[in-house]
């Protein structure tokens, strides 16, 4: 059946609910992704009910509360009020959901291949309620071709037919966790569907929640859409990183070259090196390219080379601050003491996913030094799998005293909260890996570049 438009009822049906704004959106994955896009469709006037596994951030959040340093309490209390958001982890009710939209994680396992099992999870639980008029649309970042190789066979044992009775599409998040100039609500989104309705519903949806959309030709371009955003930066950064090595003999600052090649208005971007590339998306998205090239013989040697060269800054700066002991101090890593600021993976954020941070400790703890941290946002270092030994470690405060105990600081995460005067001028050696005490008009022959 099909209504006046010629479009099928169920199309039809959940188009009418999406403009006027009574279907309610469910969303899988309550993180840094699925939250403030859960709290935007909220403040579009979608009800919304978030699921997550995890029964204590449901619970923290039901009673108003923000574990995310940037998204406001009052934000989740206002969306509460007005009715409009409610967390569970009650995956049975998603059926209930019109459209269903997937944040979950994709991390890599140890061997450094895709780990779907978040993904696969949430297929399963969203197949066994699957039914007829529902949008389900991935968001988590993956290689092209998952949602119609992996999510649409499973949804299809259901017995229900994608493109016919359920609809499926793809659109990447783009949430940058602390940029203070773009929201969720104010950065375009890629969309790309399963047939022509599963698209002009998923847009549909999205046009009501963000400024544009931009419709792609498949769900498969739209996954690379996300591929290609974030190899964009990793290789960029690498080469900003290879620079930083190739410069530092020659006696050449890269910050300064960046400085003054970014004045050219055209054909130049400026990126900037750091220790390592930390992070949900920008360390991890490569591998998955990388892993489905390999599918088709196709050699990513780009990719990996610029991976190599990301994943070796923590050594490198190891060496730099080991260098900087033996020079300024006349003395080697073992048995030094050496603080860490910053454990995030970037600044004014309290996400250590990925962190290069919790790394250069490891690093640096295995040549022998004693290593402790400060950071204006994580309190406690949380449990990793790559890092146990870290887990449970408090940051410290920066009284004047605490830092000239140390034989050397170690700059890795530029937050705006630290009092870099106060490093510089207290602390004995100062390394900094992100040129933040340049930044502030800070030097001396006690401040390292890394």
């Amino acid at each position: 059946m099909s209504d006046a438009s010629g479009r099928p009822d169920h199309v039809a049906a959940l188009l009418g609910r999406i403009v006027d704004r009574s279907c309610l959106i469910g969303i899988v994955g309550l993180g840094y992704v699925g939250l403030p896009l859960a709290l935007a469709a909220a403040k579009a006037r979608f009800r919304v009910l978030g699921f997550d596994i995890n029964a204590a951030r449901v619970a923290q959040l039901n009673r108003g509360e923000s574990f995310v340093r940037h998204i406001p309490t009052e934000a989740i209390n206002r969306a509460a009020r007005e009715g409009r958001f409610k967390a569970t982890d009650d995956f049975s009710r998603l059926d209930e959901a019109d459209a269903i939209l997937i944040c979950v994680p994709t991390p890599l396992t140890r061997q450094r291949e895709p780990d779907m099992s978040f993904i696969d999870a949430t297929a399963r639980a969203i197949a066994a309620r699957l039914r007829p008029g529902q949008l389900v649309v991935l968001e988590s970042t993956t290689w092209p071709g998952t949602t119609r190789e992996r999510l649409k066979p499973v949804f299809e044992r259901s017995g229900l037919v994608c493109g016919r009775d359920f609809f499926l599409a793809f659109s990447p998040e783009r949430e940058d966790p602390g940029n203070t100039d773009y929201q969720t609500s104010t950065i375009p989104k890629v969309v790309g569907g399963e047939g022509i309705e599963a698209l002009e519903l998923a847009q549909a949806l999205y046009d009501s929640l963000v400024v544009r959309t931009v419709p792609v030709s498949s769900t498969a371009t739209a996954e690379a859409v996300k591929l290609t955003e974030n190899i964009f930066r990793s290789v960029n950064i690498a080469l900003v990183n290879e620079l930083k090595v190739i410069y530092e003999p020659m006696g050449i600052d890269v910050w300064e070259v960046i400085e003054a090649a970014k004045t050219k208005p055209f054909g130049f971007m400026p990126f900037y090196p750091g220790p390592g590339l930390g992070g949900h998306c920008v360390p991890i998205d490569p591998f998955y390219l990388a892993w489905k090239a390999r599918e088709f013989d196709t050699p990513t040697r780009f990719i990996e080379l610029a991976g190599e060269i990301n994943t070796a800054m923590p050594h490198y700066v190891v060496d730099r601050l080991a260098r900087a002991l033996d020079e300024r101090a006349g003395r080697g890593m073992k048995g030094s003491r050496i603080l860490v600021i910053g454990v995030a993976y970037k600044k004014n954020i309290e996400d250590t996913r990925e962190s290069p941070s919790l790394r250069l400790m490891d690093l640096i703890e295995a040549r022998g030094a004693d290593v402790a941290f400060h950071d204006p946002h994580v309190a406690t270092i949380p449990v990793t799998r790559e890092h146990p030994a870290l887990a449970g470690r408090r940051s410290l405060d920066l009284a004047p005293d605490a830092i000239a105990g140390f034989d050397a600081i170690l700059i890795a995460t530029d937050h705006d909260e630290v009092d870099y005067h106060a490093l510089v001028a207290h602390g004995r050696i100062v390394v900094d890996t992100r040129n933040a005490c340049a930044r502030a008009g800070l030097t001396g022959d006690h401040v390292v570049k890394a």
